[in-house]
């Protein structure tokens, strides 16, 4: 008889799995509920493989990896089920028991086994750095030990939160110019392999008496079409050239600083890394975490080498006693107002609500910021795109009209 694969609910509310030996699906589901299990699913087994589990791992492939969004979802849930005065073990299997995203499921799941197994929260998250970050699993660490774990729920979500929206409006205004630059480019190149040979018969033996301009294109027309399989493969090598010197130490930081070089995005991008920082310091600070570790996580997620710099050498320095500002009044990276409003804060003993103050300014600065940009982006790139265009245009045109006058 062949093998099923089933997934009960037992009478203490656990869900069970196992294999068990039955001529059908509906005799193994009866020997199930004889035995007073709640039956929940029944696989079969193949050829001693399980078609369910086989299924499972093809859906988590197309799942691909659980995302901040589903973070953000488990977190809210998780805080209003703290509230609500449900214990951890429950919420986490009652919010499993709703996840859609299996990968996702399993993180939870795991999350339950480790706290029923009588870990810390804190613990079990650790087993997942990439996907809930150093500031999650710090933040949940010191509101387990200031009994306040539902409040920083909250603070957490808000802050993924923000990150999420963040993220979005930095990609939304990196969205125009890019469909506008490819746009100018397949347009180019339809003029140059398609449009431009079509004139070739025209001009033939007329070089001399053609403006430079369409020698020149028809040069560059003959190369492209003649050589086209050199073209792409120099253009993937030269890609994964870049990629590959991105990724290296000294192409990431070059990169870092051109993003902070650039004029027409240099704003924008200052914006995005001090508000980013800041925001995540305040939380930090604000959850009680101490300060060497809010400095070192601070420089992890700035997001730029540049800034991860400032805030290593932040880090050291407090480790010698001296106070935060005193390395970033040597900073160029930090406005010195912000670097004043810090001081004042770490003074004050208020230096969590100074850090609050600042990054919601400064995200408000990065929105307008990132308006500035697609404004000014916008028209650059149609000048751009017009010009090519009509570049290519006028040299056929021109050479067309002057015969048409010899010709007359």
């Amino acid at each position: 008889m062949p093998n099923y694969r089933y997934q009960v609910r037992n009478s203490t509310g656990q869900v069970v799995s196992g294999v068990v030996v039955a001529d059908s699906v509906a005799t193994a589901a009866t020997i199930l509920r004889n035995q007073g299990q709640h039956v929940l699913q029944v696989n079969p087994m193949i050829a001693g493989l399980d078609r369910a589990s086989l299924m499972e791992k093809f859906r988590d492939m197309n799942a691909g990896r659980p995302k901040a969004k589903h973070v953000l979802d488990f977190t809210t849930q998780l805080a209003v089920m703290m509230r609500a005065g449900i214990n951890l073990r429950s919420a986490l299997e009652g919010i499993a028991e709703q996840t859609q995203h299996p990968g996702f499921k399993k993180v939870i799941l795991s999350l339950k086994n480790d706290v029923e197994a009588g870990k810390q929260f804190s613990q079990a998250l650790q087993k997942y750095p990439k996907l809930f970050g150093p500031l999650y699993i710090n933040m949940t660490r010191a509101s387990e030990m200031s009994g306040s774990f539902a409040e920083m729920l909250d603070r957490i979500a808000d802050y993924i939160a923000q990150q999420i929206e963040t993220r979005k409006m930095v990609v939304g205004a990196a969205i125009y110019p890019g469909v506008i630059g490819t746009m100018a480019v397949l347009v180019t190149v339809f003029l140059l392999t398609f449009v431009l040979p079509k004139f070739k018969t025209v001009f033939q033996g007329k070089e001399d008496a053609l403006p430079w301009a369409t020698n020149f294109l028809m040069g560059v027309s003959d190369f492209m079409v003649q050589r086209w399989p050199f073209i792409i493969g120099a253009l993937v090598v030269v890609a994964a050239g870049f990629f590959a010197f991105a990724r290296t130490e000294v192409g990431g930081f070059f990169l870092d600083k051109a993003k902070l070089s650039i004029p027409v995005v240099k704003g924008m991008f200052r914006a995005l890394y001090i508000s980013r920082s800041l925001q995540t310091m305040g939380q930090l600070v604000n959850a009680g975490v101490p300060m060497l570790d809010v400095i070192s996580i601070t420089g992890d997620i700035s997001g730029n080498r540049l800034y991860e710099s400032m805030w290593r050498s932040v880090e050291a320095s407090v480790k010698q006693g001296k106070k935060i500002c005193s390395t970033l009044t040597r900073t160029k990276l930090l406005p010195q107002a912000v670097v004043q409003m810090i001081s004042a804060g770490e003074e004050s003993g208020k230096l969590g609500e100074v850090l609050d103050e600042i990054s919601t300014y400064y995200a408000k600065t990065l929105k307008d910021q990132i308006k500035a940009v697609t404004s000014m982006i916008e028209p650059i790139m149609i000048i751009l795109m017009g010009s090519v265009v009509g570049f290519i245009a006028m040299a056929i045109i021109l050479p067309i009209f002057k015969m048409s006058q010899i010709v007359k």
